[in-house]
């Protein structure tokens, strides 16, 4: 069978994929919500941390990647949900961003986390969706430590929609054929290791391989989802008692394709608001921004800029995560556990 149109149009984004690195999507905004990444952060606020997220990658290209996600935790376990060593008073308390307040932080009470994340991955008549429940279980090691495990599980569909598909013959045997669109069983795991001012995970994704696209009866190459680790740490530094800096890194290995990375800066003021920068390794370099509103309600945008061969043709990616806070008993504006 000679390559198709179509064809090519796929192999062209699954290089696209590979050159960055990862199958699975990618985040500019990982640092603001790393259970995207790895479900050991489950539960790791003392409220139900709901976020939502739209990202629009290399926008100006026809059939660019387009990724929308929801996704819900909470911790579960009445000393760690009602008050610890470091619960706020009702009228919210110390500044979780200030120098003050990582001086007293202690070690949350050992407790459960719950969560739920739904990603839906959209390139060019391509979509994948992935329905995942999470679990996490959170203890102290040492006065000011925290180690948390985590699993997911759940299930991930892909489907090719043919009515973008313009092709060579009408009754193609790779469409009349095939298998458009399959359901396959997700599995990943994770670890965090916590402090106020220190973090480090280590997790993996589709740990489970299944067929990428579609099979047909002729003797097409199946492409097969292959498992992504991904390793990240960050420090917060303070540059005054409430304006703190806070550096993080996120490495990426997929095999075949070369060990890739990220790299970002955060600079908060107080609880209010913060700025940052991100580098990814042969991709782009991105802009950063988020506003925490209030109690309930917090939102940030980042925009970044192609600097890969697509660059001609992209004109960036944007991405826009708003955040609320649920059951939020000691209105806390960010978050205490995580940064």
């Amino acid at each position: 069978m000679r390559l198709k149109p179509y064809l090519l149009f796929i192999s062209v984004f699954i290089y696209c994929k590979s050159v960055n690195g990862q199958q699975k999507p990618q985040y500019t905004q990982y640092v603001f919500n790393n259970y995207l990444l790895n479900p050991a952060v489950t539960g790791i606020e003392n409220y139900t941390d709901v976020k939502t997220g739209y990202r629009s990658q290399w926008t100006g290209l026809q059939g660019a990647p387009i990724t929308n996600y929801i996704t819900i935790n909470a911790p579960l376990g009445n000393d760690f949900i009602n008050g610890d060593a470091t619960s706020f008073s009702g009228a919210g308390g110390e500044d979780p961003s200030s120098r003050s307040y990582t001086q007293e932080y202690m070690a949350a009470e050992p407790h459960h986390g719950i969560g739920m994340m739904i990603v839906s991955d959209k390139t060019g008549p391509i979509t994948t969706t992935n329905i995942d429940a999470t679990y996490a279980y959170h203890i102290g090691i040492a006065p000011k430590w925290n180690l948390a495990v985590g699993v997911s599980a759940g299930v991930s569909r892909t489907s090719l929609n043919t009515s973008e598909l313009s092709l060579e013959t009408t009754l193609d045997p790779a469409i009349t054929y095939g298998n458009n669109s399959t359901w396959n069983p997700d599995l990943g795991a994770g670890v965090w290791l916590y402090s106020s001012i220190f973090y480090f995970g280590a997790s993996a994704q589709q740990l489970l391989p299944e067929n990428f696209y579609y099979s047909t009866t002729e003797s097409i190459n199946e492409n097969k989802t292959v498992p992504h680790f991904f390793l990240t740490s960050g420090v917060k530094l303070f540059l005054s008692d409430d304006i703190s800096l806070m550096p993080s890194a996120l490495l990426k290995v997929i095999k075949p394709v070369p060990v890739t990375y990220d790299v970002n800066l955060k600079l908060a003021f107080r609880d209010r608001f913060w700025i940052g920068g991100s580098y990814r390794h042969g991709d782009s370099f991105g802009a950063l921004a988020g506003f925490n509103i209030s109690s309930l309600i917090n939102v940030s945008y980042s925009y970044d800029v192609t600097t890969s061969a697509l660059n001609t043709v992209s004109n960036g990616s944007h991405e826009i995560v708003i955040g609320i806070l649920l059951n939020n008993k000691y209105k806390v504006t960010c978050p205490q556990r995580s940064f």
